[in-house]
């Protein structure tokens, strides 16, 4: 069967909901070939439905290697001897709790997922990104989704966080590695918004093992921010808007930040000394010594 022609092709893991979703039906409809990670083949018609463009659905855990095997092979089927245009690394988990009491296995399955998942799929991509000479065309982006916690690590978020700060530092060094092929890294943190992943984590939460301990009240006082913001925060359509132009770009930045009040909920947070932002996190969540 012969290849399609396609101008830009791109894939996206982690686009069953949320920034990922989203990112693939606006691609798809600004005429991009778009190939969309999902968790089953119930995800993948729902992410279509309704959908406008060229939007292809692909099974992939980026934990599992052999899903990512089939889908690299199915991508490569597509190209013919073409280049991939972009890879967004969307995938990622989160899974609140206090550092000092979270099972360590909380702590390794969000790196699963958000580190060891991205750069299983980012290390499958290289070659059609660009590292292949037998294949034609521009070299292509890779975007990374990462987040305000990849530069503000936060109290119940220590393993999120962790994963977020890798990815700021894995997109750094392969953007400054792949430049030998042309291929370009460009993270994106995105401040609070309307994604399903904190109403999942505090689901995961609801009386469970840290509700009545010394961390209950704390904890709890942080899952409402965090819920507040997974109902008022950027609709994951801005996000989108953000990654095409990350992808698109001449001249992207190396990153991105797109953030709801950004002076005050990023800015001067990130500029400010971290024993003062400790202060203001102790003050905030009620993490006071107690007496």
């Amino acid at each position: 069967m012969t290849a399609p022609a396609l101008a830009r092709t791109v894939l996206i893991t982690g686009a069953s909901t949320g920034i990922g979703a989203a990112a693939a039906r606006h691609l798809a409809a600004q005429g991009w070939c778009v190939f969309a990670g999902v968790r089953s083949e119930a995800d993948g018609a729902s992410l279509c439905a309704g959908a406008s463009g060229d939007l292809r659905p692909l099974i992939l855990d980026v934990t599992r290697p052999d899903q990512l095997d089939a889908a690299v092979s199915v991508l490569a089927a597509a190209l013919g001897n073409r280049r991939l245009a972009g890879l967004v690394n969307n995938a990622g988990i989160a899974r609140m709790g206090p550092l000092a009491v979270q099972p360590l296995e909380d702590f390794e399955a969000q790196f699963a997922v958000n580190v060891f998942g991205m750069l299983r799929v980012t290390q499958a991509c290289i070659p059609l990104l660009g590292s292949d000479p037998a294949r034609t065309g521009a070299p292509g982006r890779i975007v990374t989704i990462t987040s305000v916690g990849g530069r503000i690590a936060s109290p119940f978020l220590g393993a999120y966080t962790a994963t977020k700060h890798a990815n700021e530092a894995m997109t750094d060094t392969l953007r400054r590695e792949l430049a030998i092929y042309g291929i370009d890294a460009v993270a994106i943190g995105p401040g609070s918004v309307k994604t399903p992943i904190w109403a999942k984590a505090e689901k995961d939460n609801a009386e469970g093992p840290y509700a009545h301990g010394d961390w209950g009240a704390p904890l709890k006082l942080f899952e409402d921010l965090m819920l507040k913001g997974g109902r008022t925060g950027l609709a994951p359509e801005h996000i989108a808007a953000v990654i095409e132009r990350a992808l698109s770009d001449p001249k992207p930045k190396a990153r991105y930040a797109p953030v709801p009040d950004k002076l005050t909920n990023f800015t001067i947070p990130a500029l400010l000394p971290k024993r003062m932002l400790d202060r203001i996190f102790i003050s905030r969540f009620g993490l006071k010594r107690k007496a």
